[in-house]
C-alpha cells in the first residue's frame, strides 16, 4: 500500500523533470502575453497618442458620455470642453474616450 523508498527514488526527478514541469507555465504565460497583454499595451499607446493630439475645436466624447467641443488645452493634464453654448467644464485629458470631429491644423 505504501511506496517504499526505492520506488520513490526511481520515480523521477532530476533536472529534466523540473524544466519539463515548468514548460506548461512558460507556454501559458506566452499565450497570455500575445492574447491579452500586448493588445492592451497597443490600445493604451493609441489612446495616449489621441489625447496628445487634442486641439482647440475638436469635438470629443468624455468617459462620462458628455459630448462637447474643446475650447482650451491646458499645459497640465486638463482641457476645457464646451458642452453647451456658454457652459464650459474642465476635464482631465485622459477621460476623453473618443474624438468625433478633428479640426484641421492652421496653415
Amino acid at each position: 500500500m505504501f511506496a517504499t523508498p526505492a520506488y520513490a527514488q526511481a520515480a523521477g526527478g532530476g533536472l529534466g523533470g523540473g524544466l519539463a514541469g515548468m514548460m506548461p507555465l512558460i507556454l501559458i504565460f506566452g499565450i497570455m502575453y500575445f492574447l491579452m497583454i500586448r493588445p492592451q499595451q497597443k490600445k493604451i499607446k493609441q489612446h495616449q497618442a489621441m489625447v496628445a493630439a487634442l486641439r482647440k475645436g475638436d469635438q470629443v466624447v468624455t468617459a462620462g458620455g458628455l459630448i462637447g467641443k474643446v475650447t482650451k488645452v491646458g499645459a497640465e493634464n486638463d482641457i476645457e470642453v464646451e458642452i453647451a453654448s456658454g457652459v464650459k467644464v474642465k476635464v482631465v485629458q485622459h477621460t476623453i474616450s473618443q474624438v468625433l470631429n478633428k479640426t484641421e491644423p492652421a496653415k
